[in-house]
């Protein structure tokens, strides 16, 4: 009767780990849209053999554990090609937003709009030109202040845009840091029960959803992962600030400085700006402090420079004739030099002001007038005319915006083909599942009918050969 308890042991072992093959496949099945969710694969192992007079006799199989079909290295590239991606798409898009301030377009034929900052810098410097042909002409005077008027709007609405933009970022900064904190808070308590649970072995259902936090995470903030020997893992942002370690996460905190908003972390030691380093770590975060901090501020200087560059060539010119009134002339334009584009506006009110002659030339007189229309053609802002500056700007603007679309969908094409990796390795497929269930119920099966074999055998001895029932 050894021999049967051995078989008998040997099948109950073998329906035992054919039943948690058959879990993990109805587990599997059940998580196919769990969003993170990694597959598992039953782990079977022999059981040690016994040796009797020099001859081994094999002991069956056990399920180990189920484990689960995920990748260090796949999941570091998909969090990294996630930071990156995300960083060129919200500096893109911020900056689409941007360049729509100045493409301001009325018409489909026309590529610069009538209403751009641009043309209103041209309509100045054409009434200009008309009024030289009459200078002394009050209603083309009046169209001058007209254009004048509407340049100047234009220079402060495109800065008060600019500030509008600016505070939209900083809106979106904190609200991705509201995005970041929660999910710290999830990633230390998921270390805290994993390294409990499962120091040296796949935690499964939750170091899924660790990934999944891990990947959501790198959607919002440049992160370094490192893995510990107890399981849990640790997060530094790119710029090595720490954001969490084992079961602890220290939060992201905002402050407002100089108008914006930036980012702190709460780590040992007292609270640490790592805005200016974030700028480079990856994340959504990055692209929106980016664009907020060095692009929108870049284009702030030039449209200052090209605002102070005609208004002080045109004050120059003006001051340098008389008016219609024979009176020295007096600025057209005033601003404040540290901000030159908001605070641009015209001085004069009175059109006769105008100083269109040259100083004793009498009211009819063009020559100064003539001067200040030539400025348009002058190499007066930053060694350019105002027109070539202006199309120069808008064509870096466009060519920036132009080149960061370009990258992110290489980016995102990188991403995809990464994901796709994962998803082969990760993903379940309802195919290869509904073949596994049938191999291991076959399995089990098989096992079962070993026991009919060994009950109609015992039987059949005890009867003495007869296949009669048992009584």
């Amino acid at each position: 009767m050894a021999t049967l308890n051995s078989a008998l042991q040997i099948m109950t072992g073998a329906l035992t780990a054919d039943q948690g093959a058959l879990d993990v496949t109805a587990n599997n099945v059940a998580n196919a849209n769990t969003p993170g969710y990694a597959r598992e694969v039953p782990m079977f192992q022999a059981n040690d053999s016994v040796t009797i007079n020099g001859i081994s006799y094999g002991q069956g199989v056990q399920m180990t554990a189920a484990q689960s079909q995920r990748s260090l290295v796949l999941d570091a590239a998909v969090q990294q090609q996630t930071q990156t991606q995300q960083a060129t798409n919200s500096e893109a898009t911020a900056l689409t937003q941007v360049e729509d301030i100045f493409n301001q377009v009325t018409t489909s034929t026309s590529s610069s709009g009538v209403n751009s900052l641009g043309d209103k810098v041209s309509n100045f410097f054409n009434a200009l030109s008309q009024l030289a042909a009459t200078p002394s002409s009050v209603s083309l005077r009046e169209s001058v202040l007209t254009a004048a008027g509407q340049m100047t709007s234009a220079f402060n609405s495109a800065a008060s845009q600019l500030d509008q933009q600016t505070v939209s970022l900083n809106t979106q900064v904190q609200g991705v840091v509201d995005q970041i904190n929660p999910l710290l808070t999830s990633i230390a308590q998921l270390n805290q029960q994993i390294s409990s649970s499962s120091p040296g072995a796949d935690a499964g259902p939750l170091e899924n959803q660790r990934q999944y936090d891990l990947q959501q995470l790198s959607q919002y903030v440049g992160v370094n992962v490192v893995k510990n020997e107890d399981n849990s893992v640790t997060l530094t942002t790119n710029g090595g600030a720490l954001l969490l370690s084992k079961n602890q996460a220290f939060q992201l905190t905002t402050s407002t400085v100089g108008g914006n908003v930036d980012v702190f972390t709460s780590a040992p030691g007292g609270a640490t700006d790592i805005t200016t380093a974030q700028a480079s770590g990856g994340g959504q975060l990055a692209g929106l402090i980016t664009a907020r901090d060095q692009d929108i501020p870049s284009i702030r200087d030039q449209i200052n420079t090209l605002a102070s560059g005609v208004a002080t060539q045109i004050n120059s010119g003006q001051t340098s004739g008389t008016d219609l009134n024979g009176s020295a002339g007096q600025p057209l334009f005033a601003m404040s030099a540290l901000d030159p584009a908001a605070s641009l506006s015209v001085a004069l009110t009175d059109p006769s002001l105008i100083a269109a002659s040259a100083t004793g030339n009498g009211p009819g007189d063009n020559t100064n007038l003539e001067n200040m229309i030539n400025v348009q053609n002058l190499s007066n802002v930053n060694g350019q005319t105002p027109a070539n500056f202006y199309a120069s700007f808008i064509s870096v603007l466009g060519s920036k915006v132009s080149g960061l679309n370009t990258q992110n969908q290489a980016q995102q094409a990188s991403l995809t083909q990464v994901q796709s990796q994962v998803n082969s390795l990760s993903s379940v497929s309802l195919n290869e599942e509904a073949a596994n269930l049938q191999t291991y119920e076959q399995a089990y099966q098989s096992a079962s009918q070993v026991f009919s074999i060994i009950d109609t055998l015992v039987m059949s001895a005890l009867n003495l050969g007869v296949q009669t029932a048992v009584t």
